[in-house]
């Protein structure tokens, strides 16, 4: 049954769906990555494709948008609605940490926050949004058997991009947090909430320690290892 921002039928979406933030990339990954693709939904043009993998596993790829209301609302969708599984968030992201090269993949165990995301629910004290471990354990291995670069840790989930304070990043990153993306808290937590799995899967386009910035084509070339990563983990889940 469709939702207010998403018009596929049930059955239509994987149990197991990639999300990256942009619409074209989704396409691109569609495209690129997966055989007898189709769209399932285009609602406000945010994409949703399903496909088979090279190894014939069903997986979706979908669109979150920017920022934690956004994946917030379409993760929700996903798992409550569509009877996703598995979430597997790729994007992008700005490194805080001077061991942490472009390109690099990063797998985001925990996701700390400067969001209100949590005050829905009441709590006295600090949430500390987790990773699914066995999704987590699973890209790992993959990433060990392509000997990609990567790393492990905490990411921060930002809720501002133009932050008035251009120093702040230096305290996080002092606590050795990996960098900084706008959508991972929501999604861990929303995926905790519903008995859900989710991780994040991030490739280093930009550096608050090394100076260079990428092209719109490296930044659409670079993201290979990770996607090529995603989709292998995402079949053990399928």
């Amino acid at each position: 049954m469709a939702t207010p921002h998403n018009e596929a039928k049930k059955g239509d979406i994987a149990k197991v769906v990639l999300m990256p933030g942009d619409p074209n990339r989704a396409k691109w990954i569609a495209e690129n990555f997966l055989h007898d693709v189709k769209l399932v939904n285009q609602v406000r043009g945010n994409l949703c494709f399903t496909g088979l993998t090279k190894n014939g596993k069903r997986v979706s790829v979908m669109a979150s948008g920017m920022g934690h209301p956004s994946i917030g609302i379409y993760s929700h969708e996903l798992y409550a609605e569509y009877d996703v599984e598995t979430i597997i968030r790729v994007g992008t992201c700005g490194s805080y940490q001077p061991n942490i090269d472009f390109f690099d993949v990063l797998l985001c165990a925990g996701a700390s926050t400067d969001s209100n995301w949590m005050s829905q629910y009441g709590l006295n004290g600090t949430y500390s949004a987790l990773a699914d471990f066995d999704v987590l354990l699973r890209a790992r291995e993959v990433l060990l058997e392509k000997k990609y670069p990567h790393h492990i840790g905490n990411i921060f989930a930002a809720d501002v991009f133009y932050d008035h304070d251009k120093e702040i990043w230096k305290k996080w990153a002092a606590l050795g947090i990996m960098g900084v993306e706008m959508e991972s808290y929501a999604l861990y937590v929303t995926a905790k909430e519903l008995g859900k799995r989710a991780l994040t899967m991030l490739t280093v386009t930009d550096s608050f320690v090394k100076e260079g910035r990428l092209t719109a084509e490296q930044r659409q070339t670079g993201l290979r290892n990770m996607i090529d990563v995603a989709i292998e983990t995402a079949e053990a889940f399928a």
